[in-house]
């Protein structure tokens, strides 16, 4: 996938996923009452974070990765008509699968 958005350093841009819009007994949830998941798939990582003396350490996650993060983690931004957060490497609780 190809974004006009490149994140920088050791920030990273994810697709949420979308949250659950029935219950498992059926019930449909109105948008306003629905709970943002905190898991999104990884779209595009920055170079990295870079040391004191100059060198550029790499980040763990990479394009593609399923990850979990904080419910206050990240900002939301809109590029191409989706919604993503952008947030850095840090926010990230676990790689998931």
């Amino acid at each position: 996938m190809t974004t006009t958005l490149r994140p920088l350093h050791d920030r990273i841009l994810v697709e949420p996923m979308s949250a659950d819009e029935k219950t498992a007994g059926g019930i449909i949830i109105p948008d306003t009452a629905q709970e943002k998941p905190h898991q999104g798939k990884v779209v595009a990582v920055g170079k990295g974070t870079t040391t004191p003396d100059g060198a550029v350490v790499a980040l763990t996650v990479q394009a593609g990765d399923m990850i979990l993060y904080g419910k206050y983690a990240g900002t939301e931004v809109k590029v191409d008509g989706k919604d993503y957060l952008i947030m850095r490497e840090s926010d990230v609780l676990g790689i998931a699968g």
